[in-house]
């Protein structure tokens, strides 16, 4: 493996490429297969066509597989069709199964037929059963490729199967134990396996406190389990304790990726509208609802000036503080909304409990209105004509609208998590959008109680 700096990477690369262009398939193989996938898969999103097409020649189908697994799923469905048949369908039989159940699942039913049918009768019969259960389960993420052993087998003879059967296992640190009936009975690490004398059985070192998850449980929930257990891989078994397959750090790491995505998605109303490679119309279209639904809310926004027309005529004054109402509402709404949707994912919010939570988010709307009502009733008398009043007005208004705005936040996402739904759907335009109404309606209903003073 070459250790490459920033410094020499470019200039290692270029060598690569010169190899390449040379069509010297000893020096290109030499140089490139030295290269980390990941380094590899770089050098591979550099090229063009052509050169495509030289490095699969070039390249084995169980060589160019780690550069496949590599690939954003659009960038695999562009090279799929760049590959022969053939040479497709043997990379394919190299790659893990979870690896192409993933690709499989999202391209059509007739590329999935065509793959499967090629590929050996066991790994199609694997990657059926990962497809069929629901995205985004554990089930789902799960690879097959595992190491289980009986609990009777002697450590001696469980090291002689390592030796064999190892290198095709997705992770060996930790050995699954199940009886006769193929359920998970216990867990044996390397380390036990390597440090306990070579004549004990696998029953007598192995831990039978086994931390598992369902094929239906939830990707998400598995990976605060990972979290909190700092596992490496953890086991999946059915309802009645069979095991099936584990799930390794690595995918738990592309599910917390993915969940991020999609909550972002979600806390600022685009949900599948983040990537950037999806085409303007695509955006638009997943990004529309939100949009037009928001759109009507700023009707009712409108329609609430409206009722206070006669106020705004006789103050005109007052519609230059609308805008610093609104932006103080909805930017504080959605502090408390992000601080909440953090809460529950990370699962602090079961610690703290709903009435800490949000007892501590309405004191920090206290303190923020005292702070921003403060600062106003000295600045605004600066500004117009010392009109006390009417700092006070504004002030007062502010105060009790950022009070209520923290308390939105934080409770509509736990609300929507009560309903078993993801809270960052409470997303920051809603709330922003139902502060900016209340706000409005509090700073005109105390400025019309009080217009003979202003």
């Amino acid at each position: 493996m070459v250790k490459l700096t920033e410094q020499n990477r470019e200039q290692y690369n270029e060598s690569i490429l010169q190899a390449l262009k040379a069509e010297d398939v000893q020096q290109f193989r030499q140089l490139f297969l030295e290269l980390h996938p990941q380094d590899q898969h770089d050098f591979f999103l550099g090229l063009d066509e052509a050169q495509r097409e030289k490095v699969y020649e070039y390249l084995s189908p169980e060589e160019f597989a780690e550069i496949f697994q590599e690939l954003e799923l659009e960038e695999q469905k562009d090279v799929i069709e760049e590959l022969d048949q053939n040479y497709a369908t043997n990379m394919f039989g190299e790659m893990s199964t979870d690896d192409v159940a993933d690709f499989l699942g999202e391209v059509p039913e007739a590329k999935v037929k065509t793959v499967l049918e090629g590929l050996e009768a066991d790994d199609a019969k694997d990657i059926r059963e990962l497809l069929s259960y629901e995205e985004e389960t554990a089930g789902a993420i799960m690879t097959k490729e595992f190491m289980n052993i009986p609990a009777e087998a002697a450590l001696r003879d469980v090291i002689e199967l390592l030796r064999k059967e190892g290198p095709d296992a997705e992770t060996i640190y930790y050995l699954y134990v199940v009886n006769a009936k193929q359920e998970l009975a216990g867990v044996v690490s390397l380390r036990d396996l390597i440090t306990a004398d070579p004549n004990k059985k696998v029953e007598d070192v192995m831990s039978t406190r086994v931390v598992s998850v369902n094929t239906g449980d939830d990707q998400e929930d598995v990976a605060k389990l990972f979290k909190k257990y700092d596992f490496l891989a953890v086991p999946v078994v059915t309802n009645n304790n069979t095991l099936v397959g584990i799930i390794t750090v690595d995918d738990i790491i592309d599910v917390i990726e993915e969940e991020a995505t999609e909550d972002i998605g979600e806390f600022v109303a685009s949900r599948g509208a983040t990537d950037v490679n999806i085409t303007s119309f695509t955006a638009a279209k997943k990004r529309s609802p939100w949009i037009v639904m928001l759109m009507f809310f700023g009707l009712i926004t409108a329609g609430v000036i409206g009722t206070f027309e006669e106020t705004l005529e006789q103050i005109v004054v007052l519609a230059a503080f609308i805008p610093l109402i609104m932006d103080s509402a909805g930017n504080t709404g959605t502090q408390s909304l992000a601080v909440m949707v953090r809460s529950l994912a990370t699962g602090s919010f079961e610690k703290k409990g709903m009435l800490n939570t949000v007892k501590r988010e309405f004191g920090t709307g206290l303190y923020l209105g005292v702070f921003c009502a403060i600062t106003l009733m000295v600045v605004i008398p600066f500004i117009y004509d010392w009109n006390f009043m009417l700092a006070g007005v504004v002030g007062v208004s502010l105060f009790i609208t950022l009070s209520i705005a923290t308390i939105i936040g934080a409770v509509v996402p736990v609300i929507i998590n009560k309903m078993k739904l993801d809270p960052a759907i409470a997303s920051g335009p809603f709330i922003t959008t139902i502060n900016d109404i209340l706000g409005l309606m509090i700073y005109f209903s105390i400025a019309t109680a009080l217009i003979q003073y202003l």
